[in-house]
């Protein structure tokens, strides 16, 4: 039986990635090089290159368009206190249709690491656009010649149907914290959560701990030393602690909680999984809501 790397390698039959269909069909979570390498000239494949400019200017995967993950397009900070919340949805929308994404757009993410890659592809999920991968291994893993010229797409119509089933709010995560109707999964390294480590003021408010009934399962542990995550076996024995509930992922500003997101829905597919893009940065806005040591 073929695993979901397998899956993503392109071995299954073709109509598992739908080319040129409707956003409504899902894509696979993760493609390989080879795959985009021989995807990179259709017309309803678009390649967002999530890395700062300058080192999008350097080299990228040709006819990538540069769409760099730390600016106010992706995330903004909130009265709430959330420091990298989701961008109101009519403006996150026309950021994406600028960007040249339609709705029959299969979107291919490229960036350093997981957790920026996973909260952008979480940003098109939230937006009911289902045809959106990850390039596994980010940028480092493409071995194609790299090309330094500037990439653009003419703007699209990009229709937005937003999808709360994947995001979480302050008042269902302090719900979940008292009632464990959902299990919080805390994507920090360990020494954030048990509070040895405080945490960068600007994204928890000095705020050293965990919200009350995390666990913790610090989502650098999820990849391999390449960058590629790691086989399904070992991503399931490492989110065990979680158990059958659903899922809130949460850490200080709702990157890094993207790629334990990631994971349990996309990859593990477990139901009712949440990403809370708030994080720590909303919930310790409120000196009132309890922060575990």
């Amino acid at each position: 039986m073929r695993g979901w790397r397998d899956c993503a390698r392109g071995l299954l039959a073709p109509a598992a990635f739908l080319l040129g269909a409707s956003a409504a069909h899902a894509a696979e979570p993760l493609v390989e090089p080879a795959w985009l390498a021989a995807h990179l000239n259709d017309p309803h494949v678009v390649v967002l290159d999530l890395r700062p400019v300058e080192a999008y200017r350097a080299g990228h995967i040709p006819g990538a368009v540069s769409a760099a993950f730390g600016t106010t397009a992706w995330a903004v900070s909130e009265p709430n206190g959330a420091a990298r919340a989701l961008p109101p949805v009519p403006r996150i929308a026309a950021t994406v249709g600028a960007l040249g994404v339609g709705d029959a757009d299969n979107v291919v993410i490229v960036a350093d690491g997981l957790p920026g890659a996973a909260r952008a592809y979480w940003t098109f999920k939230v937006l009911g656009h289902n045809a959106v991968s990850i390039l596994d291994g980010g940028e480092r893993a493409w071995h194609g010649a790299p090309d330094t010229r500037p990439a653009a797409r003419p703007a699209a119509v990009f229709t937005p149907h937003y999808t709360p089933a994947v995001r979480a709010d302050t008042a269902e995560v302090s719900r979940a914290s008292r009632d464990g109707s959902a299990v919080l999964v805390d994507a920090r390294p360990l020494s954030q959560w048990n509070g040895s480590v405080t945490p960068p003021t600007p994204f928890a408010h000095g705020e050293a701990g965990h919200i009350p009934g995390a666990v913790s399962v610090d989502q650098s542990q999820a990849v391999m030393p390449d960058g590629r995550l790691k086989p399904r076996e070992a991503l399931a024995q490492m989110f065990a602690p979680v158990g059958d509930k659903p899922a809130i992922a949460y850490c200080n500003a709702g990157i890094l909680s993207a790629a334990d997101w990631f994971v349990m829905s996309e990859i593990l597919h477990k139901p009712g999984t949440k990403l809370y893009d708030g994080s720590m940065s909303a919930w310790s806005a409120d000196p009132s809501r309890p922060v575990v040591r």
